[in-house]
């Protein structure tokens, strides 16, 4: 169980990398994207910095970490498997570099997915000659070897690579911060530096008439600007107008949201 789980974790990694489309590893971006779309899809999800500590105890200490059941089978749909016990069943290895190629399916028995490995001797080009029995031998544990192997096709000289943190950034779309490349040509986007609080919790409430003095006193803030009434999730910089956002008192929150929602603001 501890090998699919790192398995896992590093699939899941690399997959949220991949949409993000940043090259360079950047732990709290990646994970904190892949929150994001866990929560968008099942309306719960663990944080960013949960995701970070099960990666680097499982991957880059090698250290067993319990994940609980439900976030197993999240992060098995985010790569494509209906839950944990079939990406168990059914995960692929796959890579291919040049003339080299493994697939490798891990399948139910562990012990039968070691012996399958410890008969693997892999040549690649411009590297070392990486002997699995020998690696197996002096105690080296399935998950590492993988991993080993996945560095090495992955980088251009056969070299581990080597994970190291690189500032993404953000914009705003109108409702909520996105991530993106600091490379971004897009002459829309205005990037910000990437503020993981303000991307997982600052967005504009689009339904104020869901809002209630219940469910918004102490949760919500807002601005007033030409005419309109604004409600944010967060307190900060309304980012459409640059104005200050204000707590959204018991008085703001029946007159402007709710039934009245929409109301053209005349004076507070």
């Amino acid at each position: 169980m501890f090998e699919k789980r790192k398995l896992l974790i590093k699939a899941a990694y690399e997959t949220a990398k991949k949409e993000l489309g940043i090259e360079t590893d950047s732990y709290s971006t990646v994970f904190d994207f892949l929150s994001q779309k866990l929560e968008e899809k099942f309306e719960s999800s663990k944080d960013g910095r949960t995701f970070v500590r099960y990666y680097k105890r499982l991957v880059n200490e090698n250290r067993d970490y319990d994940i609980d059941d439900i976030t197993l089978d999240q992060l098995s749909w985010y790569v494509d498997y209906d839950n944990f016990k079939d990406f168990s069943e059914n995960y692929t290895i796959r890579r291919d570099n040049g003339e080299t190629q493994i697939e490798m399916r891990i399948g139910n028995d562990e012990n039968s997915f070691s012996e399958r490995l410890s008969k693997i001797i892999i040549n690649i080009t411009n590297a070392p000659v990486f002997n699995i029995p020998q690696m197996a031998k002096n105690g080296m544990g399935i998950g590492a070897i993988v991993l080993i192997l996945f560095a090495s096709f992955s980088s251009g000289k056969g070299g581990l690579k080597i994970f190291e943190e690189e500032n993404q950034c953000m914009y705003w779309d109108g409702d909520e911060y996105k991530l993106t490349s600091c490379n971004d040509k897009n002459p829309k986007h205005q990037l910000l530096p990437v503020d993981t609080v303000r991307l997982k919790y600052f967005k504009k409430i689009t339904r104020p008439d869901t809002l209630t003095v219940e469910n918004g006193l102490g949760n919500s803030w807002y601005t007033k600007y030409d005419n309109a009434v604004e409600f944010f999730t967060m307190d900060g910089i309304n980012p459409d107008n640059g104005k200050s956002l204000r707590d959204a008192s018991r008085h703001m929150i029946t007159k402007y949201a709710g039934k009245n929602a929409g109301s053209l603001l005349i004076e507070e």
